[in-house]
């Protein structure tokens, strides 16, 4: 779950998590979409958000987010009329940049800055995607990716199966025991979660991303009976509706396609999500296997950019061996920290250690941020 304003890129590993939110080339520039119509940039400030310009004609483009001084808006989203959430770039703090490449289709879209005093500006693609030729290798890449997220969210819907079980039978070891094996399938696949309005917040929500905390469902107001108070009194409702939003993950999923640039936009997320709250040490607050968060995310990112590798090996090598190096890095960086099935408590890591780990995840951000850009102007090619 992408943190709250009030939690963002906090505590101890200070900036170097900063360039983990930022999309772009190693001068810090937007990365270009090659054989794309150009770029569109969004600005971001308290009292909204807009896109410039507003109408673009349908094929190949890159979105240059900036936050210009909103310090409660980190993010900016692009929601097509059904309500997905096809783009976005998130936790990016005053001053901060970040892009996203996509092949945009014909229709009426929106841009969203949540927060903001004007959450919503319409946006328009207008017109036909030039014609082109499907490439194979990027075609067997997001049926890759297809099979893979399916497979991830049926073991979410058999492990949060479980877990709620345990909490609704009152047992708070055994639903303790099965907490983690539940969040990792679903941190594999998060952004595809994230994508769909409001069914990310009912799953994985803090207390500090709901305005009336009354109203908080979820693994961690879960997290937080079993940790904090030690009991399960009240939460088999928590429980039984956690189940149903993953039965509806689950069904949304069958029919997800997804576009190339959907897996490289993905992989980058998912680095966000460690810089941002998994190696800060915000994410599970109460019961501390951010590890096991952060390990997830790195899979799921590791494994988008592997089934975009023998597309992207033909048009970037050099970029595909640096990104392969980096991710091995950020794996090594974390081994010393397993401990069984999972790893240490993040409150056993020293601040050297955090800095160290946040290094390696700054260190393959950047230039797995590339990815897109690269992506999108091969496939439109």
């Amino acid at each position: 779950m992408t943190p709250h304003p009030r939690l963002a890129l906090a505590l101890a590993a200070g900036p170097l998590l900063l360039l983990a939110a930022c999309g772009g080339g190693a001068d810090g520039a937007p990365a270009d979409v090659a054989g794309g119509s150009g770029h569109v940039k969004i600005t971001i400030t308290d009292d909204g958000c807009s896109a410039e310009p507003a109408t673009v004609p349908a094929g190949a483009a890159t979105f240059d987010v900036v936050n210009e001084g909103a310090t409660a808006v980190t993010e900016a989203e692009l929601v097509n009329s059904g309500g997905r959430i096809v783009g976005e770039r998130e936790n990016l703090t005053p001053g901060l940049t970040g892009t996203f490449s996509l092949q945009l289709e014909a229709g009426d879209y929106t841009v969203q800055c949540p927060n903001a005093a004007t959450e919503s500006s319409a946006f328009t693609v207008s017109g036909a995607a030039p014609a082109s030729t499907e490439d194979p290798l990027f075609a067997a890449a997001t049926r890759g990716y297809q099979d893979y997220v399916k497979a991830q969210v049926a073991d979410l819907v058999t492990a949060t199966g479980a877990f709620a079980a345990a909490v609704e039978a009152g047992d708070v070891e055994r639903a303790k025991a099965l907490y983690g094996p539940a969040r990792t399938p679903y941190e594999r696949v998060e952004p595809v979660a994230e994508s769909f309005g409001d069914l990310d917040p009912r799953i994985d929500a803090r207390v500090a991303d709901v305005a009336d905390p009354a109203t908080w469902t979820g693994f961690h107001r879960l997290e937080q009976a079993l940790w904090v108070t030690g009991s399960t009194e009240g939460m088999a409702p928590v429980a039984q509706q956690l189940v149903a939003d993953v039965a509806e993950l689950n069904t949304l999923v069958q029919t997800t396609t997804y576009q190339p640039a959907d897996l490289a936009n993905g992989a980058s997320a998912l680095l966000d999500e460690v810089a941002s709250s998994k190696v800060t040490g915000e994410e599970e607050a109460y019961s501390h296997v951010d590890l096991l968060d952060f390990g997830a995310n790195v899979e799921g990112s590791r494994e988008a950019f592997d089934l975009l590798t023998p597309a992207l090996q033909v048009t970037d090598p050099d970029l595909v061996t640096t990104i392969s190096a980096r991710f091995d890095d950020v794996t090594t960086a974390l081994a010393p920290f397993r401990q069984g099935e999972g790893y240490v408590l993040y409150t056993q890591l020293t601040q050297d250690q955090v800095r160290d780990l946040a290094s390696a995840v700054d260190a393959l951000a950047e230039p797995l941020s590339q990815v897109s850009g690269k992506v999108v102007g091969a496939a439109n090619a």
